[in-house]
């Protein structure tokens, strides 16, 4: 693109059916809010402050289509009781002039380490649960994507302005695609063709429920572009899978990601690993064990100011599609670069919980660059409430 006729972030813009204030979303950072598995009071006001502060549209992170599918115990489950907090959240967003995401997702082997079965594609040992968990049958894959379908309608009943589905992060349509943990033989394993049937599936019948509704509604999913692991998925398949995607002509925008919940959570963050915090954050018996191990699951990565450019950019010249770059985006200027790039959109997580008004100051240029230092030591809090610990209490979202 020519960077004279890149759009202005700060202007507003299309996303599918719906219109945004600018071109800078609230990234999916979960909040750890909801203990009783519905909207809280706390979880409203978080995604009010961010609203306030500038987003276009703020994504609330995780909601789970089942209660097999959460990867916590502190979820969102998308049931019919979930409608009337959904509710609430959307009125208090809209009232500071912003849209409303909900992400949708089965976490398939980490719902192990929440207490659960544990799905995944062919059994594997999860070391979340130090037990394995069991292979999907294709009844399952049927019952699931309907749960999908059944949580996007909740999603739409709930007043929300879009939808993200996660196809990513080593969640169960995650798992699906990755080479490395799909072992199958049959029509769901093997080539990239099959691997992505499912996911696909997915997409298709969220799409088909939000058109049945009526509602405008945004439709968006999660992709890895990396899962940051030997063997894993990688660029040569999802590059070609976020084209199948488009050719099905169900979505209006691919966010791009990396990393894995499963097998490798620093390779989507980047900074520092905080692992003696989230031994604390972890029941007594697993503690000593973590802080021992705990570097190997969470390995540092260097920051970099939007490290998943160069792997995102090999989309950008594939596809058509609207896409959101994601991954360490603090300052104006990178902002304008992607717009420059032909990106749609950005997406912020870590920098709008130091500075939930990040984007009026950047649009205000009262600052062209976020407080955030990548300590990562908000990841440890999610399990008590997501919150920057360089903000003090009385100013947290």
């Amino acid at each position: 693109m020519d960077p004279s006729a890149a759009p202005e972030p700060f202007a507003p813009a299309q996303l599918g059916p719906i219109t945004l204030r600018n071109r800078i979303l609230k990234a999916a950072t979960f909040e750890g809010m909801t203990f009783d598995h519905v909207v809280s009071d706390r979880l409203i006001e978080f995604h009010r402050t961010m609203a306030a502060g500038g987003v276009a549209l703020t994504t609330v992170a995780y909601c789970a289509v089942s209660p097999e599918g959460c990867g916590t115990p502190n979820e969102i489950i998308l049931s019919r009781e979930a409608v009337p907090g959904l509710q609430r959240l959307a009125d208090a967003v809209h009232a500071e002039g912003a849209k409303v995401s909900a992400q949708l997702g089965h976490a398939g082997a980490v719902a192990a380490g929440a207490g659960y079965q544990g799905l995944s594609p062919s059994a594997m040992f999860s070391p979340l649960a130090m037990r394995r968990t069991r292979a999907v049958t294709a009844d399952d894959i049927d019952r699931i994507t309907r749960d999908f379908a059944d949580a996007a309608r909740i999603v739409v009943d709930g007043g929300f302005d879009a939808i993200e589905i996660h196809l990513g992060h080593g969640y169960l349509p995650s798992e699906f695609l990755s080479p490395k943990i799909n072992k199958r033989t049959d029509e769901w394993g093997g080539p990239l063709e099959n691997r992505a049937r499912f996911p696909r599936a997915i997409v298709e019948a969220v799409r088909e429920a939000v058109a049945a509704s009526g509602a405008e509604v945004a439709v968006l999913a999660k992709v890895n572009m990396d899962d940051g692991v030997p063997g894993g998925f990688w660029l040569d398949e999802s590059v070609p899978f976020v084209k199948l995607l488009e050719a099905d002509g169900h979505l209006d925008a691919v966010e791009l990601t990396g990393g894995s919940s499963l097998q490798n959570p620093m390779y989507l963050f980047r900074g520092e690993a905080p692992v003696r915090e989230m031994a604390r954050s972890m029941p007594k018996f697993v503690r000593p064990a973590f802080k021992v191990l705990g570097k190997r699951f969470l390995p540092s990565y260097p920051f970099e100011e939007a490290y998943f450019l160069p792997y995102a950019r090999q989309f950008r010249e594939a596809v058509d599609l609207p896409l959101v770059l994601l991954g360490g985006i603090t300052k104006r200027e990178t902002i304008d670069q992607a717009m420059a790039e032909g990106f749609e959109f950005v997406a912020m997580g870590r920098g709008l919980l130091r500075e939930p008004d990040l984007v009026n100051k950047l649009a205000a240029g009262a600052t062209s660059e976020s407080l955030c230092v990548h300590c990562n030591k908000c990841m440890p809090t999610i399990y008590r409430g997501t919150h920057c610990v360089l903000v003090p209490e009385d100013q947290r979202a």
